[in-house]
């Protein structure tokens, strides 16, 4: 069956233009033309992945990924987005987007990060998961991407469990930041490490229930979790 995307473009024509290279790719992409008919839409289909434009009428997308997140927390968002639109970019990783692609583009790049992004949420990551990893008190399922502690469990989005279980591979050792950058996020640009920086805050936040865990920053190098 084709992967079902969910493509929000207020700019008719990039996004008619969009939807087609798509279709070709053996893509069923549905195309609305700003946030409110957008998350109308999600609300009533079944999507594997999310492509919003930041800039929309009626919903931008920060907003629309946001209500997105609430429906389903794990379902993979690209934002589109403008040169300028820098801060915007930081936010939406805040809000847990996986990806962002400037304008202009080219649809191989998109269809690049598309494609990347599927095969992780699939759990095709390099290298073949452990079933099961312990952190101090907690238990981390990669596969699933739950994270368990005691009775009390919640399922990681992509990124957050693909960073977890890197900086699990190599516990009690740095996990270097530039390696990090190119293994999960393909590129080690300026906005995918403060994406990073912003996963690193919420997975510290997550495993705050055991103070034997850390995520220690190492001084030009990476990380390090303790456990």
């Amino acid at each position: 069956m084709n992967k079902r995307i969910l493509l929000a473009e207020d700019d008719i024509n990039l996004g008619t233009l969009l939807k087609n290279y798509l279709k070709v790719k053996n893509f069923d992409a549905t195309l609305f033309t700003d946030g409110n008919s957008a998350l109308k839409g999600f609300r009533s289909g079944s999507f594997d992945l999310c492509i919003l434009d930041i800039m929309m009428p009626e919903m931008d997308g920060l907003t629309l990924a946001n209500e997105v997140r609430k429906i389903n927390p794990s379902v993979p968002v690209i934002f589109l987005t403008a040169k300028n639109q820098e801060e915007d970019v930081i936010e939406g990783f805040r809000k847990g987007a996986d990806d962002y692609i400037t304008k202009p583009f080219s649809m191989e790049e998109l269809l690049y990060r598309i494609e990347a992004i599927l095969r992780r949420s699939a759990g095709k990551t390099a290298g073949a998961p452990q079933e099961n990893y312990t952190i101090g008190k907690y238990s981390f399922d990669p596969v699933n991407r739950i994270l368990a502690y005691r009775d009390h469990s919640i399922r990681l989005t992509t990124k957050e469990a693909e960073l977890l279980e890197l900086l699990c591979r190599h516990r009690n050792e740095v996990l270097e930041r530039n390696y990090a950058l190119r293994t999960i996020w393909i590129d080690d640009n300026y906005f995918n490490a403060r994406s990073m920086d912003v996963y690193i805050t919420r997975l510290r936040k997550y495993l705050k229930k055991d103070p034997s865990v850390k995520i220690l920053n190492v001084h030009g190098k990476g990380y390090k979790l303790l456990c």
